[in-house]
């Protein structure tokens, strides 16, 4: 018996094998799961948080502001014909609509015939989030150098106030970016200061790194200032979810990869320094996490505002503002083109374009604050 059940096992017939031989599954076929791996993907948000103004037939906006004036005894007999002073002073801010800025991929037809799922659609959308990464980046990047400028008005006696930066905690180690107490302590801070310059309490937020944001989260169950952090309607069981967290001293949080956080986007990982808040790289984090800031001069091909560069944001590790703290202008909005016609013929396949001009730049410095760590010294402006 024990001899038949040899024998039948070596005359097996394995269909998965490629001519009776080497894998017994080689030949299946490989199923498509419906699912698309998708890279890393931001947030966009900073659109909706400052001003923004479409741009038709013109390279430029131009912006006024206008400052504060006096109030005078009128003399008897003595003409009104304004103030003596000649108040309010007014001055000008412009924003330059950047370059073109593009993102594309060429599609092959018979790639498209061949392949068994659809990478078009998976295509145009990484288009998309790559044109929405950068606007928010160079918001950011506009808000920060706002929050280091004195005000436009400059006439004697009517300086209107300027940006604010606020420094987290009281070392010059930047982990102090990391500790809740600090934050807390910087946002209340914050909300002085705005009060102060006579920025509207309406539309005041704030962007933090993602990790900031979750040291806020586990400070609720302590006994620090975080510990009142919680949203009564939203609590749970759940550490809010990650979620409970709305606002601080009516400030409404956000988190976000593409504010300037010491010289990098979003995180920076190594070992803790002035300039590095000391947090272990989890591991492949790939090209993207961590990435640090480009060059953004107006001495840049392309770019006609400045967004500074890396050295600029050095100790930057958060921001509070008011939506009057930038400006943004849109020639064109981001949106995507797909070719066809004779270029398709031509061709035998499509490009997927993504197009964007914007230009942003700070509004108001008042409105703008700025969060830095590992310093005594504010960061210089630019």
């Amino acid at each position: 018996m024990a001899q038949q059940t040899s024998t039948l096992t070596t005359s097996l017939t394995r269909p998965g094998q490629s001519n009776s031989t080497g894998d017994a599954r080689a030949l299946y076929l490989k199923l498509f799961s419906g699912e698309m791996f998708k890279g890393f993907e931001y947030n966009a948000i900073a659109r909706d948080l400052v001003m923004k103004r479409s741009l038709k037939n013109g390279k430029s906006l131009q912006f006024i502001y206008t400052g504060h004036t006096k109030a005078e005894y009128h003399t008897p007999g003595n003409a009104i014909l304004g103030n003596t002073d000649g108040a309010p002073p007014v001055a000008e801010k412009t924003i330059t609509v950047d370059q073109l800025l593009i993102s594309s991929a060429f599609v092959y037809e018979l790639d498209e015939i061949l392949s068994h799922y659809d990478l078009r659609s998976e295509i145009s959308r990484k288009i998309g989030y790559a044109l929405a990464q950068k606007y928010d980046r160079l918001i950011f990047r506009a808000l920060t150098r706002g929050a280091r400028a004195a005000s436009p008005i400059t006439k004697a006696g009517f300086i209107e106030p300027g940006g604010t930066q606020i420094r987290v905690g009281a070392t010059t180690n930047a982990s102090d970016a990391y500790n809740a107490n600090n934050l807390v302590a910087a946002f209340y801070d914050a909300a002085a200061s705005l009060d102060e310059k006579g920025v509207s309490s309406e539309g005041r937020v704030a962007v933090l790194n993602p990790r900031q944001y979750y040291e806020l989260i586990q400070a609720i169950g302590g006994t620090g200032s975080g510990a009142y952090l919680v949203n009564r309607d939203t609590q749970g069981d759940a550490l809010q979810s990650g979620q409970g967290i709305m606002e601080i001293a009516g400030i409404r949080i956000y988190k976000s990869m593409n504010i300037p956080f010491f010289s990098n986007y979003g995180t920076k990982y190594g070992t803790g320094s002035a300039t590095n808040p000391g947090v272990t790289d989890p591991g492949n984090t790939g090209s993207f996490v961590g990435e640090g800031l480009e060059d953004a001069r107006n001495s840049v091909a392309g770019i006609e505002n400045e967004y500074g560069q890396a050295s600029n944001f050095a100790n930057s590790c958060g921001l509070i503002f008011q939506r009057e703290g930038a400006g943004c202008v849109e020639t064109i909005g981001p949106q995507v083109q797909v070719t066809s016609g004779d270029v398709s013929v031509v061709y035998q396949g499509d490009v997927i374009l993504g197009r964007l001009a914007m230009g942003a730049d700070y509004l108001n410095p008042a409105a703008c604050v700025e969060l830095y760590a590992g310093t005594a010294t504010a960061p210089a402006a630019f």
